[in-house]
């Protein structure tokens, strides 16, 4: 009998998915918090949670083989580290729609002047305001994971030119040339959107930092819905406030929630929400888990396994 700990604020809702999948020999145990029996800790076999929470009751544990993480962000592992013998498995193939959503929706936005418009209604203006098509239009895509390669798709359907940027450089569906990390340089000039779904590594930190802004068009527009700690918030600030940037989404920040003091929030040109490009389902990642349950019993490898040393 394994025995399977859902650590999460909303353990009540995985675990009314997962019953719906008639897992055989599976014994499910709910916690919201880490407040939890030492005896059960001591008999868990597999954690379905989330990361902050789940790294602080692995010292507690003896048995834990397998940690199914509920987000895609994977920090607090990276920094506490996995038991010996145990395997972290992330979130994959579930974000990309909702990202496109996101990203997408503010493009359009952009430049179809919707916020504009909206606040010429208000005023009683009459003002037909010239737009351009994304058919013109060049987008860069820092991250080609699953998400990036979702985003390529979804550009490729407006007929956007698509560039993108990953750790190999290697070809990818949809994107009509690919740069290695080591020549983000040369890759941003040409860029009217630059969308970062990058991961936060050592590598990756600051990869959008001054000199990076200042070879982008002064027309050009920063999106970043992956990690806060790939992009210098200062040098974007100052990049806005000078009108070296057109604007900013950002969805991530280095320290969340952005502190007030933040000049962004001030910014008209820079677009701020809070860390929601893409909610987890619980559904979605129930469905991860149960896939990979199979696996486990049957002792076959894991799908989306993390490398802590890589940071993904």
């Amino acid at each position: 009998m394994n025995r399977l700990l859902i650590l999460s604020d909303k353990s009540q809702e995985y675990a009314e998915a997962l019953i719906s999948h008639k897992l055989e020999g599976l014994e499910i145990h709910l916690a919201n918090d880490t407040n939890i029996d030492p005896a059960l800790l001591a008999e868990t076999d597999i954690i379905l949670g989330r990361p902050d929470l789940t790294v602080k009751i692995l010292n507690h544990t003896q048995k834990v083989r397998w940690i199914q993480s509920s987000f895609a962000g994977i920090e607090p592992f990276c920094d506490s580290g996995i038991p010996n013998g145990c395997v972290l498995t992330g979130v994959k193939e579930i974000f990309g729609p909702l990202m496109s959503e996101y990203v997408f929706g503010y493009i359009l936005a952009l430049e179809r002047n919707i916020f504009q418009m909206r606040q010429n209604q208000f005023s009683a203006t009459w003002e037909k305001i010239p737009y351009r098509s994304l058919s013109e239009l060049t987008i860069g895509i820092c991250g080609l994971g699953s998400i990036g390669k979702h985003l390529a798709t979804t550009a490729s359907h407006f007929g956007m030119t698509v560039l993108g940027l990953s750790r190999s450089g290697a070809p990818t569906p949809n994107v009509d040339r690919t740069y290695p990390t080591s020549e983000i340089l040369p890759f941003v000039p040409p860029l009217d959107y630059l969308v970062c779904v990058l991961p936060n590594t050592d590598e990756t930190r600051h990869i959008v930092n001054e000199q990076v802004i200042q070879r982008m068009k002064s027309s050009a527009v920063l999106i970043n819905v992956g990690r806060g700690a790939t992009v210098d918030e200062q040098a974007v600030s100052k990049a806005l406030k000078n009108g070296e940037l057109r604007a900013a989404v950002l969805d991530v920040f280095e320290e969340e929630p952005l502190d007030a003091s933040s000049p962004l929030w001030g910014l008209k040109n820079a677009y701020i929400t809070p860390h929601n490009s893409a909610t987890t389902p619980p559904r979605g990642i129930v469905n991860i888990f149960c896939e990979n349950y199979h696996r486990y019993r049957q002792g076959k490898p894991l799908k989306y396994i993390i490398d802590l040393d890589r940071g993904y």
